[in-house]
């Protein structure tokens, strides 16, 4: 049932459970936060929260579910069909995210959900390390990931999928499950063929 609150003057509750920046239509930083990388997608949301850690993509699904607003996740902004955008919904912007850790020893890089490809390059770079990924750097790695992921390296090494060990993923319900073969395998199945906004 769609809710009758204008999610645009109803932001206490979101403001107060999260450290995000929230962008609103009436404010200058809007046009530039809403847009994505195919231009012919043009979407309004009405909030935009820029997530700053998990705790904040918690908040905003529970706000957005609370309130039967539709959410979009975006990542690195690249979908060509326009998932990280949505009309009157709430969009989680997860471009603060895009911290990348590499162990060296074990080879394993643990990888922030808005991080772009060259974010990971980058940090893989200065060990010798590399991945396979997208063809461009400034690709969201999650969003490749749920899609399969074809990059320069997949006939040697696989698609992006294949290398992932584990997602950090925040339910529909709010909460912060992890999937990976020995955890929630039914859910890391799914992603591992989600594609789109799963």
């Amino acid at each position: 049932m769609a809710t009758t609150i204008d999610p645009r003057t109803d932001l206490d509750t979101l403001a107060r459970n999260s450290r995000g920046t929230i962008v609103t239509p009436d404010q200058p930083a809007y046009d530039d936060a809403r847009l994505v990388y195919n231009q012919d997608i043009d979407r309004h949301p009405a909030v935009i929260l820029m997530c700053r850690d998990e705790a904040d993509v918690v908040a905003g699904i529970t706000y957005a579910r609370e309130r039967g607003l539709d959410v979009s996740i975006r990542g690195g902004r690249h979908n060509v069909a326009g998932f990280g955008a949505n009309d009157g919904g709430v969009v989680l912007d997860l471009r603060q995210m895009n911290d990348v850790h590499i162990d060296p020893k074990s080879k394993i890089a643990w990888v922030g959900g808005g991080a772009t490809w060259g974010d990971v390059d980058h940090a893989a770079w200065a060990f010798g390390l590399a991945t396979p990924g997208g063809v461009v750097s400034t690709t969201g790695v999650a969003g490749l990931g749920l899609g399969g992921g074809f990059g320069h390296l997949t006939r040697r090494f696989g698609l992006v999928v294949d290398n992932i060990r584990s997602m950090d993923v925040v339910t529909a319900g709010g909460r912060l499950v992890r999937a990976s073969a020995d955890e929630n395998a039914d859910l890391f199945w799914a992603l591992r063929g989600g594609g789109g906004n799963f």
